[in-house]
C-alpha cells in the first residue's frame, strides 16, 4: 500500500501540473483571440500602427501558449488552443493579403498545417468584408485584386482533399469559401454594371445639356 500511495502522489502531481497548464492556456487563448480580433478590426480601419501592435502582442501570446503546453500535447491539440492559434493565423494572413505583402508560412507562425488552412479559409471572409467596404465607394482595381486573392485561396483549399480527421473540418470551410467567392463575384459584377450605367447616364445628361 505504501507503493500505491507513492504512485497516487505522483499522479496527483501530474494532474496538478496539467490543470495549471490548462488554466494558463485558457487565459492565453482568450487573450490571443482578443488581440487577433482587434488586429483585424484595425486592418479594416487602415490603422496600421494599431494592427502591428496587436499582431505583436498576439505573437507573444502564441509563443507563450506553445511554450506552456510543450509537455502537454493533449492540451496543445485541444479545441480551444487550436481555435486561438487559428485566429492568430487568420489575423496574420489578413494583414498580409490586405497590405499585399508576403504571406507567412505555417512554420513562421508556429502553427499546425491544418490550423493554418483553417485560418486561411476564414481570411477569405475578411477579404469579402474588405471588398464590400470598397464597393460602397465604387468599383476599383483594389476590389478586383482582393477578389483574385479569394479565388487563389479557394483554388488552394479545394486541393486539400484529405480526411476531416486530418484537416479538422476543412471541407466545410472550403465550401463556405466557395460560396463567399461566388457571392463576392456577383456583388462585383453588379457594382461594375451600375458604375458603367451611371457613367453612361452622366454622359447622356451632359450631351442633352449641350444640345
Amino acid at each position: 500500500m505504501e507503493r500505491l500511495e507513492h504512485i497516487a502522489d505522483n499522479i496527483r502531481a501530474d494532474l496538478e501540473a496539467q490543470t495549471a497548464a490548462r488554466d494558463t492556456a485558457l487565459a492565453h487563448s482568450r487573450q490571443l483571440t482578443r488581440h487577433c480580433s482587434q488586429a483585424i478590426r484595425a486592418i479594416h480601419r487602415d490603422e496600421h500602427d494599431t494592427a502591428a501592435a496587436e499582431l505583436k502582442a498576439a505573437a507573444e501570446l502564441a509563443e507563450a501558449l506553445r511554450a506552456g503546453l510543450k509537455d502537454f500535447p493533449d492540451l496543445y491539440f485541444a479545441g480551444y488552443t487550436q481555435d486561438a492559434l487559428k485566429e492568430y493565423a487568420e489575423a496574420n494572413l489578413v494583414n498580409a493579403l490586405v497590405y499585399n505583402t508576403a504571406l507567412p508560412s505555417p512554420q513562421e507562425l508556429g502553427v499546425e498545417s491544418a490550423t493554418f488552412l483553417q485560418g486561411l479559409s476564414e481570411a477569405a471572409g475578411e477579404l469579402r468584408r474588405r471588398c464590400l467596404d470598397i464597393l460602397r465607394h465604387g468599383h476599383s482595381e483594389e476590389a478586383e485584386r482582393l477578389l483574385g486573392q479569394m479565388d487563389d485561396i479557394y483554388a488552394v483549399l479545394v486541393t486539400m482533399d484529405y480526411p476531416d480527421a486530418v484537416t479538422r473540418g476543412l471541407r466545410r470551410l472550403t465550401d463556405i469559401c466557395r460560396s463567399l467567392v461566388e457571392r463576392t463575384r456577383g456583388d462585383m459584377t453588379i457594382s461594375l454594371r451600375q458604375q458603367r450605367l451611371e457613367a453612361s447616364l452622366q454622359s447622356l445628361e451632359e450631351k442633352l445639356k449641350r444640345a
